[in-house]
């Protein structure tokens, strides 16, 4: 179970708990879903479509957007999602496949400090598989990957009204015009990944 589950799931989850009293069946299944989410970081292009591409994906229960911090030349705020995923509905391959076909994951452009291409990992065990599949799957595409797996080390919320950005408003030019398009991009490419409707 990951270690950094955020305020608003764990609260839910104790909620449910208060409520279902004396089940223990429904209890023991709240519990089962509590163990069995994980916790990764991801940064790349705007976090407004970040935060959209991974609401699409079953097996996400919560995106956070915001701005997200590693250590020593990385340690500056760049935009970023944190993804709460259940891994038996999702794999860690999965959505690292995702991340690298929905931004220019092999663009080192003058706005990387603002957009840095990342994977922000939790602990040395969610690094090396990472690290692992990130070599694995970089093999696939025809340029270099400038992707890393950096450690997570802070992070700052987006402020609530331009927090889940595509849902409130999908007819906004710019969703239309950034979003919508890594949309059919998903539909093509991982039709087996995404939840049923729009997110």
């Amino acid at each position: 179970m990951s270690r950094n589950l955020s305020r608003s799931f764990v609260s839910g989850a104790f909620k449910w708990c208060f409520f279902l009293g004396n089940d223990l069946e429904k209890l023991s299944w709240v519990m089962r879903e509590v163990a069995d989410i994980e916790t990764i970081a991801f940064g790349g292009g705007c976090h407004w479509c970040t935060e959209a591409v991974f609401q699409q994906l079953r097996g996400v229960r919560e995106v956070e957007q915001g701005w997200v911090g590693s250590e020593g030349e990385a340690s500056g705020l760049s935009e970023g999602v944190i993804v709460h995923f259940h891994t038996q509905e999702i794999s860690l391959k999965d959505l690292l496949l995702v991340h690298l076909h929905t931004h220019s994951s092999g663009a080192e452009h003058s706005m990387r400090g603002k957009y840095r291409s990342a994977v922000y990992v939790f602990d040395n065990a969610q690094k090396k598989a990472c690290e692992l599949l990130l070599k694995e799957l970089k093999r696939d595409f025809p340029r270099k990957i400038v992707t890393r797996i950096l450690p997570y080390h802070r992070f700052e919320p987006s402020p609530e009204r331009i927090r889940n950005y595509y849902a409130k408003d999908p007819d906004k030019p710019f969703c239309r015009t950034y979003i919508d398009p890594k949309f059919k991009k998903l539909l093509k490419l991982f039709p087996e990944l995404l939840k049923e409707g729009p997110q």
